[in-house]
């Protein structure tokens, strides 16, 4: 296990300080954006197109991939990002924030599926799970450190933004320098809402609601922390603890699940967060202490929802379309992450910052009538007929984290490398690189009056293989 780790280090720190970097933008930009004055509205619409952009780059990063390769598209969007990270203090102006913000979602979208598919490729079915667990595990701790680091820094100068932009930056490094295999499959996003609504209609519409109430939450909560009165440490950290209430919850909820019908435990946690949201509508906490432990608490009962709900549709997806429906979900919850931010910022400014919960209030509300419609109208699986919860496979991070390997023969929208189009490029075709080098070398051999065997077509492909890089074709 420790070797196969080692083997993905340079990912996993490279996950690691691009997520840093991003967990600082996700606190930063909404302080910073209310001490520009932008309005609440106008807050919500930079923080939708940062779910927009994601969005966009599942449908399109794919392609950058294919074209380019993985380490070329590694480092153009992780360049890209970088550098909209830097012009947030240049451009100071709610319009062009969201194209900035629109450039980076679409950006880490890419950079989730090079990292994730990599990863799949790279674990074996043995330590699959581990590997995964590890790999979330440092995406969120990485969040969570980004989002209090602000606690060392001024907002109102340029220096957390040229930090955001630096550690984005180095986490170019650590995959550019690696020697590990890098051609690996990636999944080409087919989003059928119809298909997904036929096959599970509670995880398709209950992920439309987390994302709203999700969406809001994490590009929001800074804010509310702010209006409330909290100081720009407090408020980082009151962001910070929704991420670890979820992280604290997480893998127990998941368990409960795998022996209860997975929509009670979707209404239960969705009737959870409501109560909880309400009560910080009606009691509008802002004593530190009690802000806190009400963040850990929403985040309990919110940040697990996705997770059960991605399960619970795997419970009804046969086992061939597991990418798919992973895929999808995926995209639902983005599609409900660009609405939430907008209809929660709507409401703060006519409310002020009790506005985020309410919206939250009537988001899950909305979620638990209509699971229990369905709980009424269809009949639950047993335990046999259901999949083993695995967090590592339903996280809602940027791509597909599958629990089985990512096979092209088998899965219709698995994209082998061998079908890249950048990989017919000499620049990858390193067999045929070495093999001009080594023509060369006998050719001055020969001169001297020494010979040479030239090397078998088996070892050519030998040699492909541990290059990482498709065989070339014999003509």
């Amino acid at each position: 296990m420790a070797q196969t780790l080692l083997s993905v280090s340079a990912l996993l720190l490279s996950v690691a300080l691009l997520i840093f970097g991003h967990g600082l933008q996700t606190t930063l930009l909404p302080l910073a954006a209310d001490r520009f004055y932008f309005s609440d509205f106008e807050i919500g619409l930079v923080s939708s197109a940062y779910f927009f952009g994601m969005v966009l780059g599942c449908l399109g990063a794919p392609l950058v991939i294919m074209r380019a390769g993985h380490i070329r598209a590694f480092a153009a969007l992780v360049s890209l990002m970088s550098a909209a990270a830097i012009l947030h203090p240049v451009l100071i102006d709610p319009y062009a924030w969201m194209i900035i913000r629109l450039i980076s979602g679409f950006s880490l979208a890419g950079f989730y599926m090079i990292v994730e598919s990599w990863l799949n490729e790279t674990a074996t079915n043995e330590n699959r799970g581990t590997v995964m667990s590890t790999y979330i595990l440092i995406l969120f701790g990485a969040l969570m450190m980004g989002q209090i680091s602000i606690a060392t820094m001024n907002i109102s100068s340029f220096v957390p933004f040229v930090i955001a932009s630096v550690m984005v930056s180095l986490a170019v490094m650590p995959v550019a320098l690696t020697t590990s295999n890098q051609p690996a499959p990636i999944t080409l996003v087919r989003f059928r809402p119809a298909q997904l609504y036929k096959n599970s209609p509670a995880a398709f519409v209950g992920v439309l609601f987390v994302g709203c109430s999700q969406g809001a939450l994490l590009t929001l909560s800074p804010l509310y922390g702010s209006q409330i009165g909290l100081s720009s440490t407090q408020s980082a950290f009151y962001a910070a603890a929704i991420v670890g209430g979820g992280l604290i919850a997480q893998w127990p909820v998941g368990r409960l699940s795998d022996k209860l019908d997975r929509r009670l435990v979707m209404a239960g946690l969705g009737g959870g967060t409501a109560a909880v949201a309400l009560a910080i509508v009606l009691s509008s906490p802002d004593e530190f202490r009690i802000a806190i432990l009400s963040a850990v608490v929403i985040g309990m009962f919110c940040q697990p929802l996705y997770a059960i709900a991605v399960a619970h549709a795997f419970d009804h997806a046969a086992h061939e379309d597991f990418v798919e429906t992973s895929s999808g979900m995926l995209l639902s919850f983005g599609i409900g992450s660009i609405a939430g931010p907008l209809i929660a910022s709507l409401i703060m400014s006519r409310t002020g910052p009790s506005g985020l919960y309410i919206m939250i209030v009537g988001a899950n509300v909305l979620m638990v009538a209509f699971i229990l419609t369905r709980v009424l109208t269809r009949g639950a699986l047993t335990a046999a007929e259901k999949t083993d919860f695995e967090y590592a496979s339903t996280a809602q991070v940027g791509s597909v984290i599958s629990a089985e390997p990512l096979d092209a023969d088998e899965e219709e929208y698995v994209i082998s490398p061998e079908d890249f189009p950048a990989y017919e490029d000499d620049i990858y075709n390193f067999d045929h690189a070495s093999t001009a080098a080594e023509g060369e070398d006998r050719s001055g051999m020969a001169a001297d009056g020494i010979t040479g065997a030239s090397p078998t077509s088996a070892e050519a492909g030998a040699d492909s293989e541990r290059d990482g890089t498709p065989p070339k074709k014999n003509d």
